[in-house]
Parts: C-alpha cells; sequence; structure tokens
C-alpha cells in the first residue's frame, strides 16, 4: 500500500479513485492533480513508483491543496469560532440539531439521536 501524506490507500484501485480515500480530496481534486503532475489515472495505486509518490506527498503536502488535518482542524476552528460568538449556527452545533434549515418536527434522527419517549406506552 502506498503511503502518501501518512494515509495508506488501497492499490488495487485506479490512481483517480485511490486518491479519494484522503480527506478533503474528491473525485474532481483528483483528476485536477493527477493532470497536473501527468500521471495516467488509470494506473492502479499499488504500481505507483517512489518519484511519483514523492510527486504527490510535495503537492499535497504544499499550501495549495488543504487536505487531512489541517482540514479537519479548520472545520473544527470553524464550528468553535461559531459556537463561540453565539450566532445560531453555533448553538445548533452545541445542542446537536440540524445546523442547515431542515426540518426537526419530524426526521433528523440522524442528529437527534435515538428517541427519547415514546408517546402512550404503558408500562
Amino acid at each position: 500500500m502506498p503511503r502518501i501524506i501518512g494515509i495508506d490507500i488501497p492499490d488495487n484501485k485506479r490512481l483517480e479513485i485511490a486518491l479519494t480515500y484522503l480527506y478533503g480530496i474528491g473525485r474532481t481534486l483528483s483528476k485536477e492533480i493527477i493532470e497536473k503532475l501527468g500521471l495516467n489515472k488509470d494506473l492502479r495505486a499499488g504500481k505507483l513508483t517512489e518519484e511519483e509518490i514523492a510527486k504527490l506527498n510535495a503537492i499535497l503536502s504544499s499550501q495549495e491543496y488543504i487536505v487531512e488535518g489541517d482540514l479537519r482542524r479548520l472545520i473544527q476552528n470553524n464550528i468553535k469560532r461559531l459556537v463561540g460568538i453565539h450566532c445560531y449556527r453555533g448553538q445548533r452545533h452545541r445542542l446537536g440539531l440540524p445546523v442547515r434549515g431542515q426540518r426537526t418536527r419530524t426526521n433528523a434522527r440522524t442528529r437527534k439521536g435515538k428517541r427519547k419517549t415514546v408517546a402512550n406506552k404503558k408500562i
């Protein structure tokens, strides 16, 4: 398994797909990086040479792309900032409710968690 910026990517997948295993890289960004480096997108990740892996590490660790730990840290800092200034979105994050205007009367079980009570249930 090739290691790119500290993450093992699967060696049996095409390079275009294997790069998406890195946090912050989707299909579009993966295609853009491969094009920029002049690599073959159909090449299997396990067939990468040390030189190509070094190129990928160099371009991903540069300030051009924010991926993995830096991106996670940036997102967490943004959420902390929203909570800290007591804005509406920050309150929703703090309470664990949907942030982007979704309804909560029904649905929203992913954010709200398991139901706490069930109406009209005799014990």
